[in-house]
């Protein structure tokens, strides 16, 4: 919130004017220029929420026994998310504008196309090429887990690329798997924590949860409402930042001093739908929970998983509703073992 506020801020105190002016004494590239002042405005923002983002993420996970990380390699974990994405985050501002000059109002539909294709890309390269680049994947040894989880699989006819175990255990004391990819790139995941913590009949009934994902096409639901949820952010910041143009009495949208204002109506965008994600999430997870519990017929051992996930997550297991439909994309654990015991 903090860092949302700062970009119209940017803007008001005439700040976002000097960094703009300056970054055109550096460079006569209009996208030189652009860089320059993105890079300024992304310096600015970091300085203000580092502070913040280590207490949350560094101080707070240390707090509770949560985290496995020093703050060297918090920091290098931190720095090296941002090296990865800053490629993507480069060509997608380029492109953008680039189309705010070229389409004027309607820049945001090329916009749409493309972030939409960069994302189904994304998830296809992200097991093989971004993942290992953060931990170290290898093939589950083979033994009665894995031969279940095949056969779980096979009668789904479902191909994967693999079951990798991977050490989450490097950062973090929490337990986590999952399905990541799509298409032949498709592979199951089992942190380590998971594999060590649990018996093979929970691990079993974690995975069948995410079966039930894809056997509910959960993931392609995603891209259609991503799809849309795009388009409509993009169409209502298009809006806003026309009018927030106007009203401030700047010359264009192409205008670097006019730029915080567009990430500030997109992020707020994000911000205020992000309820309605979550809302068809919680529906989703309840859908494989329920799935789990029938493909596996072993409520007790789903039931013991979901208690000893709460337990090493430290999650609360009641939140309170409006919290629970603000921010979790996850029913509570007690919504989620009272479900399963009526199953």
């Amino acid at each position: 919130m903090v860092s949302l506020l700062l970009l119209p801020a940017l803007v008001a105190s005439g700040y976002s004017q000097a960094l703009a002016n300056s970054s055109r004494t550096l460079t006569t590239n209009p996208y030189g220029a652009l860089l320059v002042f993105a890079f300024a405005v992304a310096a600015i923002q970091t300085g203000v929420t580092v502070p913040l983002t280590f207490y949350s993420g560094y101080c707070i996970e240390h707090r509770y026994g949560l985290s496995n990380q020093s703050p060297g390699r918090w920091a290098w974990q931190q720095f090296k998310g941002c090296i990865v994405g800053l490629p993507v985050l480069v060509g997608v501002l380029l492109f953008l504008f680039y189309c705010l000059g070229e389409y004027e109002t309607f820049w945001w539909i090329p916009v749409g196309i493309v972030l939409t294709l960069l994302s189904v890309l994304l998830a296809r390269l992200a097991p093989v090429l971004l993942l290992p680049l953060f931990y170290t994947f290898t093939p589950l040894n083979d033994g009665p887990l894995k031969e279940r989880i095949l056969r779980f699989c096979s009668d789904a006819g479902l191909h994967i690329d693999g079951v990798f175990s991977f050490n989450l255990s490097k950062n973090t004391k929490k337990a986590n798997a999952g399905f990541t990819g799509i298409g032949k790139a498709r592979r199951i995941i089992l942190g380590d924590t998971l594999v060590r913590e649990f018996s093979e009949a929970e691990i079993e009934t974690v995975f069948a949860h995410e079966m039930g994902h894809y056997t509910y096409r959960h993931a392609r639901i995603g891209i259609l409402v991503s799809f849309f949820s795009t388009f409509a952010g993009l169409y209502v910041a298009a809006s806003l930042y026309g009018w927030s143009v106007r009203a401030s009495g700047l010359s264009a949208p192409t205008e670097l001093a006019a730029l915080p204002f567009l990430a500030f109506w997109l992020s707020l965008f994000g911000v205020l739908t992000a309820p309605l994600g979550n809302l068809l999430s919680r529906r989703h997870e309840r859908q494989a929970d329920a799935f789990a519990v029938a493909k596996t017929g072993n409520k007790s051992a789903f039931i013991s998983a979901l208690r000893k996930l709460a337990a090493m997550n430290l999650a609360d297991p009641e939140p309170h509703p409006l919290v629970e439909f603000l921010f979790h994309s996850h029913p509570s654990i007690g919504r989620r073992i009272r479900a399963a015991e009526l199953l």
